[in-house]
């Protein structure tokens, strides 16, 4: 592994991404508004970096942006990869290690998440407080490297404090719903029943997706503070429950990403 991630770097590095500071990671429907505003874009696409997974989602485009944003230098991947999709958990968060090795500060997640707190509407946004890890492995499984970070890591808080009080304070300046809760990561890619919803619910979720997890986990491993918004995309009641509608979701992230950039662009000023 350590290997690989050397060789990811490498391959970054003379490519001229140097020194990143703020580390954004794009989720499902969400990127296109973002790297919109970073200035002068150097673009890497993932399926020419050495031990990348290539996204095989159609809504993740699978692309490395480097550039500038107030006044910092941000690298931002357009596009994840997930569990699902038939890679294992090490190699999906090698490039938050990637990141973390090329000199990230800070790491920035975005998601698309199905809302199960009945007071929240699809549309809205939700600031990570906690999570529920429900998938079946763990990127940490496996021989230790100390240079990585500790066998046994905190997860006391997982979720940083000090970009969670930024971003709550940015909202409430920009007069943005934000709410907070915890996300529950599930394996997928199925969307779940009825009765799973109603346990989740029962478990403290208020929210459910597919990824972030793994992402944090490692994060958390490394010693890099991150912070996370989920864009709730539909309204998971399990006694008034539809088919989804993998467009209507997708259209719903798009329209509330403008609310997601607005509210990480200003952060990474403050950062």
């Amino acid at each position: 592994m350590l290997n690989q991630i050397n060789e990811a770097v490498s391959f970054i590095q003379k490519h001229g991404i140097t020194q990143p500071e703020v580390g954004v990671i794009l989720g499902t429907g969400l990127g296109n508004k973002f790297v919109k505003e970073i200035k002068n874009p150097l673009v890497i696409n993932y399926n020419s970096i050495p031990h990348f997974p290539i996204s095989t989602v159609e809504s993740h485009k699978g692309k490395l942006i480097y550039g500038e944003m107030k006044g910092k230098r941000v690298l931002a991947m357009q596009g994840r990869f997930h569990y699902y999709e038939g890679y294992d958990l090490q190699r999906i968060t090698l490039p938050v290690r990637m990141m973390k090795f090329l000199g990230i500060d800070y790491l920035l997640i975005s998601n698309a998440a199905g809302c199960l707190n009945s007071k929240w509407k699809k549309g809205e946004l939700m600031l990570i407080d906690d999570h529920i890890n429900l998938q079946p492995d763990n990127p940490l499984r496996g021989e230790n490297f100390e240079i990585l970070g500790p066998r046994f890591p905190d997860m006391s808080r997982p979720y940083s404090k000090k970009l969670s009080d930024h971003l709550t304070a940015i909202a409430k300046k920009k007069k943005i719903k934000l709410n907070k809760g915890v996300y529950v990561a599930v394996q997928g890619p199925n969307l779940e029943t009825r009765a799973e919803y109603r346990y989740l619910r029962q478990i403290g979720a208020d929210a459910v997706g597919m990824s972030t997890v793994p992402e944090v986990l490692v994060a958390n491993h490394m010693g890099l503070p991150c912070c996370a918004i989920s864009v709730l995309t539909d309204e998971c009641d399990p006694d008034n429950l539809k088919p989804v509608d993998l467009p209507q979701i997708i259209a719903t992230a798009n329209k509330a990403e403008g609310k997601l950039t607005e509210l990480y662009i200003e952060l990474i000023g403050k950062l």
